[in-house]
């Protein structure tokens, strides 16, 4: 095995992707910054096979990170992530490319039942009993040069990669798991998963409006705030905070005064090109027509017969991931308990594939009456009902 390195050039890098699009998988990490940026800023790309594992110095001068960039789409290597999706949206960003063949041994995991969203070094300790260093988790990876801690600790993200993928991959086939854990990739794999257009940046706050004008505005101004924090590469709280939008939104503001009027302006900010920009947008929003946008769901307060199913179903949710050792998290989320119990067919997905046949099946039966839960030993069980005795529950007094 070849010793770990550092590549700080493009032609190190191109020798490497070569030698490494020779195996049938590589892990992959990346340490970024973004707490400053809209765009995550890359520092450093890990990059390990079962021969050898190197760091990218992806601020190095002059580096072309396209050889990377062809690796993460060879379709005859599959890339191994951990928490794929952030280091996916960069590589996307980048290039425009999404890695696949793709794993994501965090996915696995919680398939096979290690717990919700288990993070990597939780799974190391669990797979192998290796108790990670973590003293440079918090380091700033943008400062040159690199230190050798640094360097040490992450490229340990990708060498324990692979004796986890190895693992885990030998566990879903042997359980028969590997096409769950393929379901989740394709929703990773897909563009539409990292694309930040900013006609869609109101969806992220489309259930805090009631009312169609409320939306109108909401969508003009949060699609502003989007393209100037792109443009500016700063946070969208460095534009406009979340908490003012709403505000605006709600209030509709036609003017910089009425602007200005509001509790939550700051003094003077009216008059600012922004506090202009924003005013051009609630007029753009007021003057849209209701009827071309799109539907507003409205809430509706559970029943008290909703609330109890859903509380039933929370217990059976329980139950079935015990029982065959998943994630509950993977299996239904608390949204889906919550519209299975107001519509049999909720577009969810624990009414679908793998996952209606693990619980959704249950869940509708318990929802009506077939199914009960029990004690039995100390532990939940479901148990059929009869339906001669649900006729004679029915008819007693």
């Amino acid at each position: 095995m070849q010793d770990v390195m550092l590549i700080t050039s493009s032609s190190d890098l191109a020798a490497v992707c070569a030698r490494l699009a020779k195996h049938p998988f590589v892990t992959v990490d990346t340490e970024f910054l973004r707490e400053t940026t809209f765009w995550p800023k890359l520092c450093v790309i890990q990059l390990a096979s079962t021969d050898e594992a190197v760091a990218v110095d992806a601020l190095a001068p002059g580096m072309d990170l396209a050889p990377f960039f062809d690796l993460m789409v060879d379709p005859n290597v599959v890339k191994v992530f951990h928490a794929a999706r952030q280091d996916i949206e960069i590589v996307w960003h980048l290039s425009k490319r999404i890695p696949t063949p793709l794993f994501d041994s965090q996915v696995a995991a919680m398939v096979l039942g290690y717990g919700d969203s288990i993070s990597y070094d939780q799974l190391v300790q669990r797979t192998n009993g290796t108790q990670l260093d973590k003293t440079s988790r918090f380091t700033d990876w943008s400062k040159r040069p690199l230190s050798e801690a640094q360097i040490v600790y992450a490229i340990a993200d990708v060498t324990h990669l692979r004796d986890i993928y190895v693992k885990l991959t030998g566990e879903l086939e042997k359980r028969g798991r590997t096409e769950w854990v393929a379901e989740e990739m394709r929703v990773l794999s897909s563009p539409d998963t990292y694309r930040q257009e900013p006609e869609r940046a109101w969806e992220r706050f489309r259930n805090r409006v009631r009312k169609p004008k409320e939306l109108a505005v909401l969508m003009e101004v949060a699609a502003w705030r989007e393209r100037e924090a792109q443009a500016r590469d700063v946070p969208r709280s460095r534009v406009l905070k979340d908490d003012n939008l709403f505000d605006i939104s709600l209030t509709g503001p036609k003017s910089a005064e009425a602007l200005g009027a509001m509790r939550s302006t700051p003094k003077g900010w009216e008059r600012s090109r922004d506090g202009l920009a924003v005013v051009e947008a609630v007029q753009r929003g007021l003057a849209h027509d209701p009827r071309t946008l799109p539907a507003i769901e409205k809430h509706r307060p559970q029943s008290q017969a909703q609330s109890a199913t859903v509380e039933l179903l929370k217990v059976l949710l329980k139950m079935v991931s015990e029982k065959h050792h998943v994630a509950a998290k993977v299996v239904a989320t608390s949204d889906d308990l919550d519209r299975i119990a107001e519509n049999d067919e909720a577009e969810v997905g624990a009414l679908k594939g793998w996952r209606r046949e693990m619980f959704g099946e249950k869940a509708l039966a318990l929802k009506h009456g077939k199914l009960a839960l029990a004690i039995e030993k100390g532990r939940v069980v479901a148990v059929d009902r009869i339906p001669a005795v649900i006729i004679a529950e029915e008819k007693a007094p």
